[in-house]
């Protein structure tokens, strides 16, 4: 296999972590070929960065056909599309490829890239025998099926499968076949953000904010270590990740704020209802945030400034703040006795929970959201903890009418049958 430095231009550089560059090369600088390349650990590690950078490469050097997968790809939204154009970019290299919406060509050698879901599209899949190198990102939610399907489909002569994810539970099917059962063709690393010589201070807060309220989600999140999945999480089997368009017969847009006392993040969230269930489309996140940058942050947010937007009550002063400063329909939340138990209780109610992947804390909280759980015994307690619940606590806030609207129902049915 060619040199992928042969393929840059003058000026520009393929820029990989430490650990990274020993998957990829020989000590002497030529590449390693292997049947599995895996690189594992927690968030801002730059795996992702370092696997994009370097297909680009490779496909500027040589003619590969590339298939770039996940297990579940709904739009291009939901692939590696748009990381690889932004490497293809960063290398100097646009000018030597055709790139459009859905697929990416390489004029020069003639490589080609192809964006599929193991599971929504295991006949394209199959399809693909020819492919030299198939990436395959997030891929602790790929299935054991998913992997029988792609594996033995992957098998000209010196192709490889490369591996990138966030570990979730050792009992997962991707976990067990590269980190605690991987065969001898797995060439593996675990990177974490302290293996990033570009870990950006944005994220260096977040990650310190976390160590310092939660260790043990902390070492999930950035340290990449294992999270048992337990009973006591709220929204178990109810959530889902992936991309999608809202439309017009859709009820909403909800949109939601809760503050960030003391330490505690300002969340921001829009979020719409359709056929019973409920879409988390858009967040705005952040630690720290002054109170006249808080109309900046909230701004990433779209349409934020024409709605009626919702938040915690108990800062009047920030409302009258942001309600003068580009958002005059901001109310604040009324809460009552038992409203927190009230929007579990609606949340829970929806078919299912669908969370759009660039709102990364929303999933963060979802899967981290739990209850208390007795130490001596193990047993799930009522009581919810306090943590993991800033993004969640805005979305009960925007949709705090229809909360209050189903427990009222629900109480008026409770004493109507207890007469």
């Amino acid at each position: 296999m060619a040199d992928p430095a042969k393929s840059r231009k003058k000026g520009t550089s393929l820029e990989l972590a430490p650990k990274l560059q020993g998957l990829f090369f020989t000590p002497d600088g030529h590449y390693q070929p292997s049947r599995y390349k895996v690189a594992y650990g927690g968030r801002g590690s730059s795996k992702s960065w370092g696997f994009g950078s370097m297909l680009a490469a490779l496909s500027a050097s040589r003619k590969i056909l590339a298939l770039c997968a996940r297990e579940l790809q709904l739009s291009i939204e939901d692939s590696v599309h748009r990381l690889l154009t932004m490497q293809i970019e960063r290398l100097g290299l646009r000018p030597y490829f055709k790139i459009e919406k859905t697929s990416i060509y390489c004029y020069t050698t003639g490589s080609q890239f192809i964006f599929a879901g193991l599971r929504n599209n295991p006949d394209k899949v199959r399809s693909l025998e020819a492919a030299d190198i198939a990436w395959v990102e997030e891929a602790a939610k790929v299935s054991e099926r998913s992997w029988e399907v792609l594996i033995p489909t992957i098998r000209r002569p010196g192709s490889e499968i490369w591996v990138t994810f966030n570990p979730e539970d050792a009992s997962d099917p991707t976990s067990k076949r590269f980190i605690v059962s991987p065969s001898p063709d797995v060439a593996r690393v675990e990177i974490n953000w302290e293996d990033n010589p570009w870990f950006p201070d944005e994220l260096r807060r977040e990650k310190d904010w976390l160590y310092s309220v939660d260790p043990e989600a902390a070492d999930h999140i950035w340290g990449g270590q294992f999270r048992t999945v337990s009973d006591a999480q709220i929204l178990r089997g109810k959530y889902s990740v992936h991309s999608f368009e809202s439309s017009p017969d859709w009820e909403g847009p909800y949109y939601g704020a809760d503050w960030g006392f003391s330490a505690d993040p300002t969340t921001f969230i829009k979020c719409w209802v359709h056929e019973g269930k409920l879409f988390i489309e858009y967040e705005a996140y952040g630690l720290g945030v002054d109170i006249d940058k808080t109309p900046d942050l909230f701004d990433e947010v779209p349409g934020g400034r024409q709605h009626v937007s919702r938040a915690d009550n108990a800062r009047p002063e920030t409302i009258s703040y942001m309600r003068r400063h580009g958002y005059p329909r901001m109310v604040g939340v009324d809460k009552w006795k038992g409203s927190v138990e009230d929007g579990v209780a609606h949340l829970r109610s929806y078919e299912s929970i669908i969370i759009h992947p660039r709102c990364r804390h929303f999933i963060d909280e979802a899967r981290l959201y739990s209850y208390k759980t007795d130490k001596t015994t193990g047993d799930i307690l009522p009581d919810i903890v306090d943590k993991h619940n800033h993004c969640i606590d805005a979305t009960r806030y925007a949709l705090s009418p229809r909360i209050r609207k189903r427990s009222r129902s629900r109480r008026r049915r409770f004493n109507h049958m207890a007469r």
